[in-house]
C-alpha cells in the first residue's frame, strides 16, 4: 500500500482527493491547518509547510512514497497580493526541496488554468483555442504568477532530481460534489447561477472540473509517473465546458477579443484541451454538468 502524503487536504479538491486515494488503497496522510479532512485519511496534522523545517520535518516523520501539494491560497485577491505570492510559492519550494532531499519517490503540483492570462484588466486575446500546455503563460496578477512560479520551481527539482519524479497539473474550475446539491462554489455563486448568468462562468472561459474527476486524474498520474518524462504539466478539465450554449457562440460575447478564435470550439467543446492528459495518461474526465447538477 502507497503511503501518499496529501497537502491541502481540507479544501475543495483536497477533500475529494483524500478520499479518492483512500478508496484506492493509498494509506493517506492529510496536512492542513484548516479542519475538515476527511476521516478516510490515516493520519492529519495540522502543519505550516510555509515554514521550511516544518516541511522537512512532516516529510521525515511520515517518510511519504508520493506527495501531492495542494495546500495554497486558493482564489486571487482573497488576500493581499504579497501575502499570495509569498504563500503559494513558498509553499512550492519547500515542499518540493523537502521531498527531493529525503526520497520522496513522486510529486505532484497543483497549479491553475488562470496562468494563461485571461482576465487581465487590459484585455486578453488568447494565441489560439482551445487552450493547451503549449499556450504562452501571461500572468497578471500575484495569484497567477504564483503558479507559474510554481510551476517553475517544479521544473527546477525536476530537471536536478535524481530519484523524485515530478509533475504539475492545471485543474479547471473544481466543483465540489456538494456544490451540485446547490451549495456556493469557489465564486460565491451557485452552479446554476454560473450557467445563468453566463458573465460570471465566462470570466473563467466556462472551464471547471468535478473534484472526484480531478482527484482521478491524480490518481492516474502518480501511477503513470514513472514512465513520464520529469516535469510535464497537465491541464485537467471536463470534456465539455459550463454553458449552455457552444462556446463558438457564448464566448466572442463575453470575450470580443476570442472572436475567430472561438470558430473551433463547437458543440459542447470546451476551451481548455486535456487532450495531453488523454494521450499520456489515458485519462479523460467522467463527469458534466449536464449529468451531475440537481
Amino acid at each position: 500500500m502507497s503511503r501518499t502524503l496529501v497537502t491541502g487536504s481540507a479544501g475543495r479538491l483536497g477533500r475529494s482527493v483524500v478520499s479518492a486515494f483512500a478508496a484506492a488503497g493509498h494509506e493517506v496522510i492529510g496536512v492542513d491547518r484548516a479542519p475538515g479532512t476527511p476521516a478516510d485519511a490515516a493520519a492529519t496534522l495540522p502543519a505550516d509547510l510555509t515554514d521550511l523545517g516544518e516541511a522537512y520535518e512532516v516529510i521525515a516523520r511520515f517518510r511519504p512514497d508520493a506527495i501531492v501539494h495542494l495546500a495554497a491560497i486558493a482564489t486571487p485577491f482573497s488576500h493581499s497580493d504579497a501575502v499570495t505570492f509569498r504563500t503559494n510559492t513558498q509553499l512550492a519550494f519547500n515542499v518540493c526541496d523537502a521531498a527531493v532531499a529525503l526520497g520522496v519517490g513522486k510529486v505532484i503540483v497543483a497549479s491553475s488554468p488562470t496562468v494563461m492570462g485571461y482576465g487581465a484588466p487590459g484585455g486578453w486575446t488568447p494565441s489560439y483555442l482551445p487552450l493547451d500546455e503549449d499556450h504562452p503563460v501571461l500572468p497578471w496578477n500575484s495569484y497567477n504568477l504564483s503558479k507559474v512560479v510554481a510551476e517553475e520551481t517544479m521544473r527546477s527539482f525536476a530537471r536536478a532530481a535524481t530519484a523524485t519524479k515530478l509533475a504539475a497539473v492545471r485543474p479547471c474550475f473544481v466543483i465540489a460534489p456538494e456544490e451540485w446539491e446547490g451549495a456556493p462554489t469557489q465564486s460565491g455563486h451557485t452552479v446554476t447561477e454560473r450557467l445563468d448568468r453566463p458573465e460570471i462562468a465566462g470570466v473563467s472561459l466556462f472551464n471547471y472540473i468535478d473534484a472526484r474527476d480531478a482527484a482521478d486524474m491524480l490518481i492516474t498520474l502518480l501511477d503513470r509517473l514513472p514512465g513520464l518524462p520529469n516535469g510535464e504539466i497537465f491541464f485537467a478539465g471536463a470534456a465539455d465546458a459550463l454553458a449552455r450554449e457552444p462556446l463558438s457562440e457564448l464566448l466572442p460575447r463575453i470575450i470580443p477579443a476570442t472572436a475567430g478564435f472561438a470558430d473551433a470550439l463547437t458543440g459542447t467543446a470546451p476551451a481548455f484541451s486535456s487532450a495531453k492528459a488523454g494521450k499520456l495518461l489515458g485519462w479523460q474526465a467522467k463527469r458534466s454538468w449536464r449529468t451531475e447538477l440537481s
